[in-house]
């Protein structure tokens, strides 16, 4: 059998998602039994032509279905688009109808975080949005709980919905110490739960 894996799938545009990203692997690598796999995916262009090579040149690989279907937990990451997800992670979900139609992903856990350039940016809503069609998938969505004592100290990004980080309007914003350690335990959190849920 192999071994147990979360999923961290996530579109970065400008870094502070991919930052995000590997604040919440280092919360996975905290739980013994399953390691964190993160992943990203390519940019999406106007025409539907793929315009980047098929492996990045830097960072995290690109995303297949198959790492989709056999993760035991999925974390998505997505800087915030008009209160929406995306395109580029948008488009690849829009994909995933093969494994909605044979219950691949029934009773995982999932949870979802996020960035965005000013405070008010549309967090919340974006974090919904892109629960939605995992929610379709059956799985089982996982916020942050209020027994993380950095959800009451925060001053930036932090929601009980998923993580979230206010990256500033060129995204040179560093994640606060409170934004890291609610990135950390979503990680860790999802870890916990693929565990007790897998079948």
């Amino acid at each position: 059998m192999k071994s147990p894996y979360v999923l961290i799938l996530y579109y970065s545009r400008s870094g502070a998602t991919a930052t995000m990203a590997r604040a919440i692997t280092e919360g996975v690598e905290l739980i013994a039994g399953i390691e964190a796999k993160i992943r990203t995916l390519p940019s999406v262009s106007p025409d539907h032509q793929a315009t980047v090579a098929s492996i990045p040149k830097t960072g995290a690989i690109y995303c297949d279905l198959d790492e989709l279907k056999q993760c035991s937990g999925l974390i998505l990451g997505s800087p915030t688009r008009f209160g929406q997800m995306a395109a580029p992670l948008k488009h690849f979900i829009d994909g995933t109808g093969a494994l909605w139609s044979t219950g691949a992903l029934i009773d995982k856990p999932v949870a979802c975080f996020t960035s965005t350039a000013s405070l008010h940016g549309g967090q919340e809503a974006t974090l919904f949005n892109m629960a939605i069609p995992m929610i379709h998938h059956g799985m089982v969505y996982a916020g942050i709980p209020f027994s993380e004592d950095a959800l009451y100290r925060t001053r930036s990004g932090g929601t009980p919905y998923g993580a979230s980080h206010v990256s500033g309007a060129e995204a040179s914003r560093e994640l606060t110490s409170d934004e890291f350690e609610l990135c950390q335990a979503l990680g860790s959190r999802i870890a916990r739960l693929s565990l007790r849920l897998i079948k």
